[in-house]
């Protein structure tokens, strides 16, 4: 076999679903491609149908995609997370020569990134972990990417990477570099943390709606009319879509045939995780992501319902007014859900010592990735105004928002929990609203509980911050206390 001429500007190794589509894009928006799969028959059946482009060279070997890659040879890793991107580096690296860049475009821990940087740093390998949002439309159309890792990839990989990008309304490219190590791939799972929350508030709303007597064709038609206003976004447009869609087998609305038990890949869960491992308190997130557990336990929801009764039911009295609650209930909760993602941020950022821009972030997923919506502008806008923003809560725009739509947030959950009906989202969103914005929370309570029982020690209103005391609750203790520390 001749050896292959080094004609490809970038290669692609996994021709799964987003794997087949990126390798589209480049090629439609002319860069050549070399493409690779584990299993090469499916190359071959790529190059013979949607892959037939010249713009696409099909490897049949690692060692023919290698060797088409044009100096510094760029890789892009679309595998499964885990123990396949370790394996496929290792055969990678013996072909490769220092300069030339590996980037893992899959949902990858930034963990795993962060140490997979420095690995391939011994070698002289520049590695890139990018988070890549869109889904199989985003992948061929245009996705919103998150880059980070060896800064030094940037400039090898930034006009390929913001070429084939989403682009926003005012014509930026929906990919920008995030920032050190694994702050990319870190980036993208807060990204999926956030949608966790998004889509359990919209199904939320959905079930208040129906609970007022609107069929799903009238709920289609309520979210497209918030489409139209602060609530635009795609996942509210795809909402609307789905609500509208019959079930070719049955002409019953599709939504009705589909069972109330939702899956994951872990990414919510990482995003929880990690704001349990630093202190931050992203609870709406967590509670999508224990929605989504809940929603799984069906045989026992189906049995509890037999055993438990509901409560009786409140008749709505103003249809119209409570679908205007929604939708403000709905807004407030969500931009909480957001403050709760970008406060992680800043925290994690911290710990691990990364700039992080996070107007730059909300730019980026202004097109292409699934949270795209229209007030990440006012979010841009907000960070721009101040870059060292502790909460979008205490941006001018996001607490005038939040404080003209309180009152239908607090009726809306009301109303849902008066008859019973499932809102963890919504109410969770607002628990924390409230605790944010409470200057003297009740947990004095608690820090004395913990004095009591294990001479834990507390801080005092009345002494300066950082100083310790503690108290010989009940006469029988002495003086010594645990030491002070947090997990």
């Amino acid at each position: 076999m001749t050896t292959p001429m080094a004609t490809a500007d970038i290669g692609v190794i996994g021709l799964a679903v987003m794997g087949e589509n990126l390798v589209l894009n480049m090629a439609s928006k002319g860069f050549t491609v070399a493409a690779f799969n584990r299993t090469v028959e499916k190359v071959t059946a790529f190059k013979a149908a949607r892959g037939s482009s010249e713009k696409i060279v099909g490897a049949l070997s690692l060692s023919e995609f290698v060797q088409s890659l044009k100096r510094p040879r760029r890789a892009m890793l679309m595998v499964k997370a885990g123990d396949a991107v370790d394996a496929t580096i290792a055969q990678l690296l013996p072909l490769l020569e220092p300069g030339d860049i590996i980037i893992d475009g899959g949902n990858s821990h930034f963990e795993d990134t962060n140490r997979r940087v420095k690995e391939l740093e011994v070698h002289g390998i520049l590695f890139v972990g990018s988070g890549v949002s869109g889904g199989e439309e985003g992948a061929l159309l245009g996705p919103s990417i998150m880059p980070g890792g060896a800064k030094a990839a940037w400039q090898d990989i930034k006009p390929i990477f913001q070429g084939i990008a989403a682009k926003a309304a005012d014509g930026a490219p929906c990919c920008d570099w995030m920032g050190e190590n694994g702050a990319g791939h870190f980036v993208k799972m807060v990204h999926n943390g956030i949608e966790y929350g998004d889509m359990q508030m919209i199904t939320e709303a959905y079930s208040l709606l129906r609970f007022a007597g609107l069929s799903n064709q009238e709920t289609a038609a309520v979210f497209t009319d918030w489409n139209k206003g602060e609530l635009e976004s795609y996942l509210v447009e795809i909402t609307a879509e789905i609500l509208e869609k019959k079930d070719e087998a049955t002409g019953q609305d599709l939504v009705d045939v589909i069972l109330d038990t939702a899956g994951q890949k872990g990414t919510g869960k990482w995003t929880s995780t990690v704001a349990l491992d630093v202190g931050s308190p992203a609870s709406t997130i967590a509670e999508a992501v224990f929605a989504r557990c809940l929603s799984a336990l069906k045989e026992e929801r189906v049995r509890a319902s037999s055993l438990i009764s509901a409560p009786p039911t409140v008749p709505i009295v103003d249809r119209a007014a409570l679908i205007e609650d929604v939708r403000q209930a709905l807004f407030a909760s969500k931009i909480c859900s957001y403050a709760q993602g970008f406060q992680l941020m800043r925290l994690v950022a911290a710990e691990q010592k990364w700039t992080l821009e996070y107007g730059s972030i909300a730019a980026v997923w202004r097109g292409g990735c699934i949270i795209r919506a229209g007030f990440l502008e006012n979010i841009r806008q907000a960070y721009a105004a101040d870059a060292n923003l502790a909460n979008l809560l205490l941006d001018p725009y996001f607490t005038k928002i939040v404080a003209s739509h309180q009152a239908a947030w607090r009726r809306v959950i009301c109303t849902a929990t008066m008859n019973g009906i499932w809102i963890p989202a919504f109410s969770s969103a607002l628990a924390y609203f409230d605790g944010y914005r409470t200057a003297r929370l009740s947990t004095n309570i608690l820090q004395a509980q913990r004095d009591y029982f294990g001479a834990h020690t507390y801080e005092r209103t009345d002494q300066p911050r950082g100083q310790f005391f503690h108290t010989n609750w009940t006469g029988r203790g002495g003086s010594t206390s645990a030491s002070t520390y947090s997990i």
